[in-house]
């Protein structure tokens, strides 16, 4: 019988369109300091055979009044609740930055509960078991907010504009002290196949970090390369969209046909 979502899933995800005859369901999970509608655009490029449902963290948006959860193992193991309740249908997980070592997390969990996700799509992220940068949640303010507009490729400004991200500093801070203090389990693999997705010009993340994330699964692993920097899926919507899209079409063929 299919799950329906109950109220805890309802209150972690988010929809921005309907896929009534979809074949699998996307869990998308955000990078720090951002929240669901961060993949706004890769869902109006995404085909219909994919419902794509975001995760909105405590303490953003419409949760805002929710204080943040800055331990990521606490984190995941809210999100695979809710997401457990979705598995009526198979699921793939897509997480950029910190959302792709929760989406780690998450898979992990929801494997121990006998859910094995179609993937995992390790978005701008070093692997798990990669050595951290210096960490900037220990940073001040200016330092911080340097760092996530650099990410964001976009020059800091002066006045009005300015305040807008201070404003996310709690959000942003208690998300990086989740990142930064995140270690993963000696050993830790997930049964699931991993595809890291990283752009080429990305300060954060090398070939060689991405291409670590295969020794955290015992299925298989793919790497793409795609134009840009860390927030290269705003360039390259549409290209990542097919992969992903592809993906999750040959990784079901796969669970079918078993």
């Amino acid at each position: 019988m299919a799950r329906r979502a109950g109220p805890d899933a309802s209150r972690w995800t988010r929809r921005y369109r309907p896929a009534w005859h979809a074949s699998a369901r996307l869990i998308c999970l955000p990078p720090a300091g951002s929240a669901a509608d961060f993949f706004f655009p890769l869902v109006q490029s995404m085909p219909s055979t994919v419902d794509m449902v975001a995760i909105q963290y405590p303490g953003r948006q419409d949760r805002d009044t929710e204080p943040c959860v800055a331990d990521l193992g606490a984190l995941a193991d809210q999100v695979a609740g809710a997401v457990t309740e979705l598995a009526d249908l198979p699921v793939a997980l897509f997480g950029h930055g910190m959302g792709a070592t929760l989406g780690f997390e998450v898979a992990v969990r929801l494997e121990r509960d006998d859910v094995t996700p179609l993937g995992l799509f390790a978005s701008g992220s070093r692997a798990p078991s990669e050595p951290r940068a210096v960490p900037l949640h220990q940073c001040d303010d200016d330092t911080l907010l340097a760092e996530i507009t650099a990410l964001a490729g976009v020059e800091t400004q002066a006045g009005a504009d300015a305040a807008i991200p201070r404003a996310a500093l709690p959000v942003l801070r208690g998300d990086y002290r989740a990142a930064e203090t995140y270690r993963p389990a000696p050993h830790t693999r997930v049964r699931c196949p991993i595809l890291a997705l990283i752009g080429d010009s990305d300060p954060t993340t090398t070939v060689d970090h991405a291409r670590a994330w295969q020794r955290h699964t015992t299925a298989r692993f793919d790497l793409h390369v795609f134009y840009g920097g860390h927030c290269y899926l705003n360039s390259c919507t549409a290209t990542v969209v097919n992969t992903v899209s592809e993906h999750i079409a040959a990784n079901l063929a796969g669970e079918r046909g078993r």
